[in-house]
């Protein structure tokens, strides 16, 4: 029979194993994330339970159609969902309703196909930002309720967390999300 001291460096054993692994992987690989808010309507609601998978964009670049979490532009302590519409380099306009793309293969620009917006959503604004190297432009896919690029402008790439790779809760629509979503 053990003594209350051989539980208790059990205890301390099990528990500093369990940090030793748990701490690494949740800085560096991945990380738990709330849905909060209707800016990713109808394909993310509020209260879904995500993976943000922190390590792709350590060894590739972001995509169009990725969508992500960042730290918000302007309150580094928060963080939002988005997809990327816009990548660097591009000029990306939003006018009556539509989203086009203008880049080095298309000077004339090109209308966004959004496959994903299911015809539901209109884009409210009428904006023309130019992204630098590193910049991205970001939106919700509940356009008109969506706090992102159009109001903010360009998201730098140092604040992307990572992009979202499972969603776990509901049970009724969990889902892994690999490639672009375009």
């Amino acid at each position: 029979m053990k003594s209350f001291k051989g539980y208790l460096l059990e205890l301390i054993e099990v528990v500093a194993i369990a940090l030793l692994i748990v701490i690494p992987i949740r800085m560096y690989l991945i990380t738990p994330f709330f849905v909060r808010g209707q800016s990713m309507e109808p394909n993310f609601e509020d209260g879904d339970y995500l993976i943000i998978d922190k390590l792709s964009f350590r060894v590739s670049e972001p995509e169009r159609g990725d969508i992500i979490v960042f730290k918000a532009p302007l309150d580094a302590q928060s963080f939002y969902i988005k997809r990327i519409v816009g990548m660097p380099g591009e000029t990306v306009k939003v006018v009556d309703g539509e989203v086009s793309i203008v880049n080095d293969n298309y000077p004339d620009g090109w209308k966004l196909n959004e496959k994903y917006l299911e015809g539901h959503y209109n884009t409210p604004g009428n904006i023309q930002i130019k992204l630098n190297n590193g910049e991205y432009f970001v939106m919700g896919d509940n356009r008109e309720a969506s706090y992102d690029s159009r109001e903010w402008g360009s998201l730098r790439g140092d604040h992307i967390v990572g992009k979202v790779w499972l969603r776990l809760a509901p049970l009724n629509k969990a889902k892994a999300f690999f490639g672009t979503q375009y």
